[in-house]
């Protein structure tokens, strides 16, 4: 029996429906060392939210200004969590919460960063920008989180190429199942290497 005291604890806030948070939820619901202990949504009615009850997870409702003013990181703080994980989440983190989770705070883009990264770049808008491109291929970045959208460490690139016909619903196909395969995967590297330190 794993000891839920001394393990690392992970966060996960998303903005959306939750099929990666459940991923990640699954995935480390037998790990001996770390678990997915609170799930966090910004957006009132999301089916993440929904994933969080079924999985049996804490779920955390909050605000934008919740999230800006400090509520949010002095949950996370008290909880004890040691890892923030996005996982569709469309807000700005902001820097007190940054610098709270130094190198502990990670984000998937649906997109190989540097391109088509920044504001108002998630999901469909990002699969429009890299066919209106006409790039040849596309993919997933997993990278550390700054105060900037889409600007901090790269961790880990996963490629997919980009098909005469698609579209953006047929390319938002592939790229998920790049994310479901490869972020859990990711995410537990980086949880394994915190908790080392």
């Amino acid at each position: 029996m794993a000891d839920l005291r001394t393990m690392l604890r992970i966060a996960v806030l998303a903005s959306g429906s939750g099929t990666n948070a459940e991923r990640l939820v699954r995935h480390f619901a037998e790990h001996p060392r770390m678990r997915v202990a609170l799930i966090g949504c910004d957006r009132p009615g999301e089916g993440v939210l929904q994933r969080a009850w079924d999985l049996g997870v804490p779920s955390l409702l909050f605000s934008g200004t919740e999230l800006r003013d400090g509520t949010v990181q002095q949950e996370l703080v008290g909880q004890g969590i040691g890892l923030v994980v996005l996982a569709g989440f469309l807000r700005l983190v902001p820097s007190a919460l940054v610098g709270a989770f130094p190198d502990r705070i990670v984000n998937i883009h649906p997109a190989l960063l540097p391109a088509h990264g920044g504001k108002g770049m998630y999901g469909r808008h990002v699969h429009e920008a890299v066919l209106a491109a006409g790039e040849p291929e596309s993919g997933i970045t997993v990278h550390l989180v700054n105060e900037h959208y889409d600007e901090g460490e790269h961790l880990f690139q996963a490629r997919c190429p980009v098909l005469p016909d698609d579209t953006p619903d047929s390319l938002a196909v592939r790229i998920h199942e790049l994310e479901h395969r490869h972020y859990p995967q990711v995410v537990e590297k980086l949880a394994e290497a915190l908790a080392g330190r």
